[in-house]
């Protein structure tokens, strides 16, 4: 059968159903016309004949959608159909080319910005304060952006490596100060990405393209602002979403990025009780832990599978730790029931991803956070391990002898339902300048200067790429004109 969104749209949503699926609830913000994303999705919760919402797959084939629109003939969008093995499916798709009904909806290429960030952030729906961000600017009772640009470059410039940013009318100016800063493709991709869909308010603020933080914790009034994709107890950065994390969302459905949080909730292996009852590790040398760890699994096979894919920091030690063994598949990690979370050189990025899967996750204790480690709760969102890993064996035993209790803190702390949603997700973890997390810090860091932001000698424009296959017409300003 055929149901259709109940939600008004710029598009008709057509779903078929099959096999023993007779009727679907359909929710989510790809049905939603002013919310603009990368990929817009929503869900479809699948419906048995007695009115009974399925718990287990229906079979990756249950529903075909098909997205078309009332005035063309042919659309420009790609759609996937993800099937999350609990009843319930993710649809993603990406648009190439906006439509139009009753008024103009945008895809993520158009240059037509919101003129109001409280308007945007009412379509988005998201919280009105985050947390973390708070904590981090609590610090700061002023920002003067003429002493910040000559004070940071001074005491982290020559050693570091910095981007130093103006947004000024709504365009993006920058400057880079160290040897490596070939990370600034990930910022100026989310700063020209959030240019196209608000006005955003004139700022300046320096970003560590580095993974270390870097201002110390120190009672001094010589504290100064500087984003970072790591934090630590040690540090006072202000804490964004990795770079990492930035880019999957950025390129969802795109050539480049296989692995983002949707596709992990669609590849989390075979169900609970089908999954090897064995801890699972794989990465690279780059802390003494990890050697340890897998010091453990050659003794203790049975318990732990842990082993190196690549040897940089102990190469001499690669002897003692090694043979190296191959890259195993990301989404292959969840046949393994336990998954085991160690710092590298500082947090360990693939945090969020572990946790979107369906094991349980069993993190060390560690100095260092990402930006929603605050939301987290050991026992409820993970299994928490000793930072030297004296109780890993212990706690794993403990899951292999409380499998439901370690089975449904393996369903909390999937991420995308730890915040609700993957809708909430994107406002609050992907992208510190692309979601409404960037505008909320955008606009507390802006209400904190006291000096006019300023495009400073040296910085050059970061233009806005050009696509001349996908055109789109602005329209919020009233302009017939292009916006490429």
């Amino acid at each position: 059968m055929q149901n259709f969104s109940p939600v008004y749209y710029l598009i008709s949503v057509l779903i078929a159903c099959f096999g023993q699926v007779t009727k679907t609830l359909v929710w989510g913000p790809g049905l939603e016309p002013n919310v603009v994303l990368p990929a817009r999705f929503f869900y479809i919760q699948a419906v048995d004949t007695k009115g009974s919402n399925f718990t287990t797959s229906p079979g990756e084939k249950a529903f075909e959608v098909n997205i078309v629109s009332p005035t063309e003939q042919f659309t420009r969008i790609w759609v996937q159909v993800l099937d999350r093995q609990d009843g319930s499916f993710v649809v993603r798709y990406r648009m190439y080319s906006p439509y139009i009904l009753r008024g103009p909806v945008y895809h993520e290429g158009c240059n037509c910005p919101q003129p109001s960030g409280d308007l945007w952030e009412k379509h988005m729906k998201c919280p009105g304060s985050f947390a973390q961000i708070d904590k981090d600017l609590s610090v700061f009772n002023s920002l003067d952006p003429d002493l910040i640009s000559t004070e940071v470059p001074v005491r982290f410039g020559q050693r570091q490596s910095l981007c130093h940013y103006t947004i000024k009318n709504n365009k993006v100016y920058v400057k880079t100060f160290g040897e490596h800063v070939g990370f600034r493709i990930f910022m100026d991709a989310i700063l020209l990405s959030i240019t196209r869909k608000v006005l955003l308010p004139d700022i300046e603020f320096f970003v560590n393209l580095g993974d270390w933080p870097l201002e110390k914790r120190k009672s001094t009034d010589k504290i100064h602002p500087i984003l970072s994709w790591c934090g630590s107890n040690n540090t006072r950065d202000i804490v964004m979403p990795t770079y990492d994390l930035t880019e999957s969302v950025l390129e969802t459905m795109g050539r480049y990025v296989s692995l983002d949080m949707m596709s992990v909730q669609a590849n989390t292996g075979p169900p609970w009780h089908q999954k090897n009852f064995s801890a699972f590790w794989r990465g690279r040398d780059s802390r003494q832990e990890r050697l340890e760890l897998v010091k453990l699994s050659r003794a203790h096979p049975q318990m732990l599978d842990a082993a190196f894919t690549n040897f940089f920091f102990f190469k001499h030690d690669e002897s003692l730790y090694g043979p190296l063994v191959k890259h195993v598949s990301f989404f292959d990690f969840f046949k393994y029931k336990y998954q085991i979370n160690i710092d590298g050189t500082v947090a360990a990025y693939r945090m969020p991803y572990l946790l979107a899967g369906d094991s349980v996750v069993l993190k060390q204790d560690s100095g260092y956070y990402e930006h929603f480690y605050s939301q987290l709760q050991p026992w409820e969102h993970y299994i928490p391990i000793r930072a030297d890993l004296g109780d890993l064996l212990e706690k794993i035993q403990w899951a292999k002898d409380h499998d439901e209790e370690a089975r449904r803190i393996s369903q909390k702390g999937q991420f995308a339902n730890l915040v609700c949603d993957y809708y909430l997700f994107v406002c609050v973890c992907v992208n510190i300048f692309y979601n409404f997390s960037c505008i909320y810090f955008l606009q507390k860091y802006a209400e904190l200067q006291v000096t006019e932001p300023k495009v400073r000698e040296g910085m050059e424009l970061v233009e806005q790429p050009t696509d001349d296959l996908f055109p789109c017409y602005c329209q919020r300003t009233g302009s017939n004109t292009v916006v490429i």
